[in-house]
């Protein structure tokens, strides 16, 4: 799996992790992959919610480490 984008968002609050995140992926080619790495508990369902109700798709499950969340959206 190639990411073209990371996108570290860590120490922001809802609702901020879903309007980068959504920002992030209009500006991005249709089949890009966007790794989106978050710590607020919120993001950990807003984000994947949000994403998915814009047309995108989860590229693969979310991978937990330590706090931190990882998703792997393609645009």
């Amino acid at each position: 799996m190639s990411i073209d984008y990371t996108l570290d968002i860590r120490g922001e609050s809802c609702p901020y992790p879903v309007v980068y995140t959504l920002e992030t992926l209009k500006g991005m080619k249709q089949g890009q992959l966007l790794q989106v790495i978050v710590d607020c508990p919120s993001a950990f369902r807003n984000v994947p919610e949000e994403v998915l109700k814009h047309g995108y798709t989860m590229a693969q499950e979310p991978e937990k480490n330590g706090r931190d969340m990882i998703f792997y959206i393609t645009a």
